[in-house]
């Protein structure tokens, strides 16, 4: 009988599951919808209704060892989603006990950065490091700070929001109600927004005149880059820039070994990582600098989601092992 892992990624649209091995081998995978179930219950019956027709489909003899859950604002601690913004569902959601009533299974929930931060540290470029920190650059920023070999939570489950450290606090505005907040200006829609700051200030020419805000993607203006468009690419070195800086901060906090960029806008490879690596290097207190690895993620053309919040379990495995050869 094999052993598996159950990772569920919940998105503000969909939420994606699959069955994984312990050497991150995917079984299966499908997915549910988010966003249309304004009933929590609802939501609930169908997302287990799909795993358990899903470990059907398989054919399998498996044994169901836990549950993983990567969310938006999850609290690890508490096995709580609360106040996610992306979500339909306000307020904390004890989202651990409520799924365990239907499939009373060992359930752990972290937020989906720090899953995905225990998915490269077991399957991607981080195996074997101590010391890491995990920055996923989608619609927001997201980050992982592992520390020791564990991901830091802090005293309330929450440490770790890179994304909203401040920037500049009389700049944009963010989704979470202040000013400045550094997914403002380095994440998918950041960028987007530097496209049209650039574009409103001045006369260059550029190809992303004609596109629409909503139109626009992260994509597209790594394209308008590659063909050479000036307001493009003085969009990625703006980006790798802020980035950089508040990467410098971190490294003064954490003293990682590495910082791994995940997501749509570390796809642009050579236009965000130079600038990034550059601007973090002239901010870099000098004890750091030329000490620290900027890298891909070894996770992007794999399904990260699944993959990093099925990790979880693995992980909470192996610390039980450890704590019992402990005592």
């Amino acid at each position: 009988m094999k052993d598996l892992a159950i990772g569920i990624d919940i998105g503000g649209t969909n939420t994606q599951f699959g069955a994984v091995d312990r050497g991150g081998n995917i079984i299966a995978t499908d997915k549910v919808a988010t966003q249309t179930h304004a009933d929590i219950q609802l939501y609930f019956k169908d997302l287990y209704e799909g795993i358990s027709n899903l470990l059907k489909e398989t054919g399998l003899e498996c044994k169901i060892i836990g549950v993983g859950v990567g969310a938006p604002n999850g609290n690890y601690y508490e096995g709580t989603v609360e106040d996610a913004p992306n979500l339909r569902w306000k307020g904390i959601i004890n989202f651990v006990d409520e799924f365990k009533k239907l499939w009373n299974v060992p359930t752990v929930l972290t937020n989906d950065a720090n899953a995905a931060a225990i998915g490269e540290m077991m399957y991607g470029g981080a195996k074997g490091m101590k010391n890491f920190i995990e920055v996923t650059l989608g619609t927001g920023l997201g980050s992982g700070f592992v520390v020791n070999g564990e991901v830091m939570y802090g005293n309330d489950g929450f440490a770790g929001e890179l994304g909203h450290t401040i920037v500049n606090p009389y700049g944009r505005q963010c989704g979470c109600g202040r000013k400045g907040c550094l997914e403002t200006y380095a994440s998918a829609t950041g960028i987007k927004r530097t496209v049209y700051k650039f574009l409103a200030d001045n006369l260059k020419p550029s190809e992303l005149r004609g596109v629409s805000f909503d139109n626009l993607s992260a994509k597209m203006i790594t394209e308008a880059a590659e063909r050479g468009d000036q307001i493009a690419m003085d969009s990625f070195e703006y980006t790798g820039k802020v980035l950089g800086q508040k990467l410098a901060d971190a490294v003064a906090v954490t003293s990682p070994e590495a910082i791994f960029l995940f997501g749509g806008l570390a796809h642009s490879g050579d236009f965000i990582f130079k600038p990034t690596h550059k601007y973090m290097e002239e901010n870099m207190l000098s004890i750091y600098r030329n000490k620290v690895k900027l890298l891909p993620s070894e996770l992007q053309n794999k399904n990260a989601a699944v993959l990093g919040a099925s990790a979880l379990v693995w992980k909470e495995l192996d610390k039980i092992s450890e704590t019992k050869i402990k005592f």
